[in-house]
């Protein structure tokens, strides 16, 4: 029995672990040069490559027909993926990838509200379930409010050897900016989950929707390349930290996370890997300050703490609704997320 409950504990922490260092990755190949759209493009590029084999394979013998509509919605879940990638490496560009994992647990509370405004959830003041989910949001939503606009008196402060020192980790920052686009990366993943709940209602081959997701976010952004970025140095793939973050970026936040989350869901479900997302925040910071001489303030700190409370109190009212999907919200889906385990992890992807 420990062997079984100890598995999947393992499992997460290396999830989380291989999730932020995505976000440190994307950081250094945009502060070695490389722009976000172009990090975008390279990574889906290649995560196409690995999870075209792999997603054949795996549902060789039970592949859905691809009809016009659903292609079409596969494509709506790539203009969604890709305006929540360029948002969001752009937040982490102008702040941190500490800020950027704390600011992911805002995903259920917009998620929330977004089910609410679009009438697919209702607000029944009298469910402890559903006062929870909105206390919750509310608390989420002041965290962010903390973690982006007060600094207050730093924690903590390592100074490294300037030999030691990566500098590309550490271009001017504007923390406000950062935030405010990260919190868009937010509601573009909130909106994200929703269109894939409905995907997977009717498309059941998890990893050929995240195939065809990578394969129309390539084809996105390299639009967008070609039309926003002249540079074409921007372009290069050098052997050095771009290659390897692109490749990082397409292997372990691709296939490697996809698959160790979607097992742990097989024999977990959903409410237990949600309970590891603010893991990221911690490890994060630890690799930000001991390796990066990030300086922890108080605000940040105090912010972190908010969201993290808020996060578990919207995931406390999720898991009292019974068979409820983390991450989507959305009360009418929920029977197909649990169906469907890939639902639950991918906004770590978007």
């Amino acid at each position: 029995m420990g062997k079984v409950v100890l598995a999947p504990v393992i499992g997460m922490m290396m999830a989380e672990c291989a999730h932020v260092g995505l976000m440190f990755a994307g950081k250094a190949a945009m502060s070695d040069g490389m722009s976000n759209l172009v990090f975008v493009f390279y990574s889906k590029a290649f995560a196409s490559l690995v999870l075209l084999p792999a997603s054949l394979l795996f549902h060789r013998s039970q592949i859905p027909p691809l009809t016009l509509p659903i292609l079409s919605a596969f494509f709506l879940l790539g203009v969604l993926g890709t305006s929540s990638q360029y948002f969001g490496y752009a937040g982490i560009y102008y702040s941190s990838p500490t800020l950027s994992t704390a600011m992911l647990n805002l995903v259920p509370g917009f998620t929330f509200i977004l089910a609410i405004i679009f009438g697919v959830e209702k607000l029944d003041w009298r469910s402890s379930s559903s006062r929870a989910k909105s206390v919750g949001t509310i608390v989420l939503i002041t965290g962010a409010f903390i973690m982006t606009y007060y600094k207050g008196p730093h924690l903590l402060m390592t100074s490294l050897p300037p030999n030691l020192s990566l500098q590309f980790f550490v271009p001017q920052t504007n923390w406000v900016i950062g935030g405010l686009l990260l919190a868009v990366d937010c509601v573009f993943t909130s909106a994200w989950l929703i269109v894939q709940a409905s995907i997977l209602k009717k498309f059941s081959a998890e990893f050929i929707v995240v195939f065809f997701y990578c394969f129309f976010v390539a084809i996105q952004s390299a639009i967008l390349c070609l039309v926003l970025e002249r540079d074409l140095s921007s372009w290069s793939l050098k052997p050095g930290v771009r290659l390897v973050a692109v490749l990082y970026s397409a292997v372990f936040g691709s296939a490697f996370q996809v698959g160790v989350c979607t097992w742990c869901l097989h024999r977990t479900g959903p409410v237990f890997v949600a309970m590891f997302k603010p893991l990221g925040i911690v490890i994060s910071a630890a690799v930000g300050t001991i390796f990066l001489g990030e300086t922890v303030y108080l605000g940040r700190f105090i912010g972190a703490a908010v969201i993290v409370t808020g996060f578990y109190s919207v995931m406390w009212g999720k898991a009292k609704e019974g068979n409820s999907g983390v991450e989507t919200g959305v009360r009418s889906l929920e029977s197909s997320s649990q169906k469907d385990p890939l639902l639950q992890n991918n906004f770590e992807e978007t």
